[in-house]
């Protein structure tokens, strides 16, 4: 931790009426494992966590959430909290590729990296942001640091390593695709591909051209070999923190997300399934993304007084038998979001509660 390079940035975004540009500063710092760049907006907020967000395979900070931390009605939640926007080894703009047999770090150390970015920060607690790999390594960074973690957004996370079978897929895969194409099939759904809209051109291009490109599929390759985070109901390995996990309908990763929620802690953690926003909802659909993330730090204590005027919600409570001898209770909370009707409601029946301004 010993180097550090310090560059100041001001980017130009669109505002809201009355509102100054946020003033950014990228940072890179020396850790164990590399150098990790990360871009910091605002200033720390007394008795309030940091929001650190980590990006998926093919993208970094800019691309997976600018437009998210953009969108008009965020300024609420960005103007009441710090954020730290970290990067991937080789994935920032600008990047020099890496030389040939460069040994990446594993989604583990990337992890591990993040301490480093904290300490110099000297931020104490975060809330993760995380989309896919991204949510993978907040999750492994909690599990290490649950005292440092006050909540996180998990989007297509997939807690699961790779069994034979998706191996051999991913091999056969590899036979006929680009790694751009298997990136992409990684992050939008065949739907979305085959529809290919504007969004998808977008990306295609950003990935297929990316200057990068090496370090992308080093990136892509330490993602394929992580680790199974063992998650277990009840067991000793668990997020201990209020966990919101995030999907859209018929997204890749649907089921691994699916998968995820019945092995963690249900009264703890909330799913929001949103319809038609396909593989990367802050992408899609950021507006009720911006309202599920207001809800979620209600609930966590923060931002008491902020109205949800897009959207009306109900919340669901319910009690399940868990199956075992002794009949022992458990609550499971499920958000689950209707594009047409604009709620969030659940599927089974239980005790609600409507939340709108």
């Amino acid at each position: 931790m010993a180097e550090l390079q310090e560059v100041q940035i001001t980017e130009e975004k669109p505002l809201l009426p009355g509102q100054t540009p946020e003033a950014a500063k990228t940072h890179s710092v020396e850790t164990p494992y590399g150098s990790v760049t990360f871009t910091v907006y605002g200033t720390p907020k007394p008795k309030r966590p940091a929001i650190l967000t980590y990006h998926d395979v093919g993208l970094n900070y800019k691309s997976c959430f600018q437009p998210l931390f953009q969108f008009g009605d965020m300024q609420e939640i960005i103007q009441n909290f710090v954020r730290v926007h970290v990067d991937a080894p080789g994935m920032e703009e600008g990047a020099p590729v890496f030389p040939l047999g460069y040994q990446y770090p594993s989604l583990d150390q990337l992890a591990d990296m993040i301490p480093c970015v904290l300490q110099y920060l000297n931020f104490s607690t975060i809330i993760g942001v995380g989309v896919g790999a991204g949510a993978y390594i907040l999750s492994r960074y909690a599990l290490n640091h649950p005292d440092t973690v006050e909540g996180l957004v998990l989007i297509n996370i997939d807690p699961n390593a790779k069994g034979w079978m998706d191996w051999a897929a991913h091999k056969l895969t590899g036979l006929t695709s680009s790694i751009p194409e298997m990136i992409l099939g990684h992050l939008f759904s065949q739907e979305e591909l085959s529809g290919n809209s504007e969004l998808i051109q977008k990306y295609r291009n950003i990935i297929t051209h990316a200057p990068n490109l090496d370090n992308i599929e080093l990136y892509w390759n330490s993602y394929n070999n992580r680790r199974d985070l063992n998650f277990e109901r009840g067991g000793d390995i668990t997020l201990k923190c209020p966990v919101m996990l995030v999907v859209g309908d018929q997204a890749p990763h649907e089921d691994a997300v699916v998968e995820c929620n019945s092995k963690l802690d249900p009264t703890q953690t909330s799913f929001l399934k949103m319809a038609d926003s396909g593989g990367q909802p802050q992408l899609t659909q950021p507006g009720k993304l911006t309202e599920a993330f207001k809800y979620f730090l209600q609930g966590m204590g923060y931002m008491a007084s902020s109205c949800m005027t897009r959207l009306s919600r109900s919340r669901t409570a319910s009690l399940t038998s868990a199956a075992s001898i002794d009949g022992n209770r458990s609550r499971s909370r499920t958000l689950s979001q209707s594009s047409e009707s604009g709620t969030l409601s659940s599927g089974p029946p239980g005790h609600t509660m409507e939340v709108s301004c």
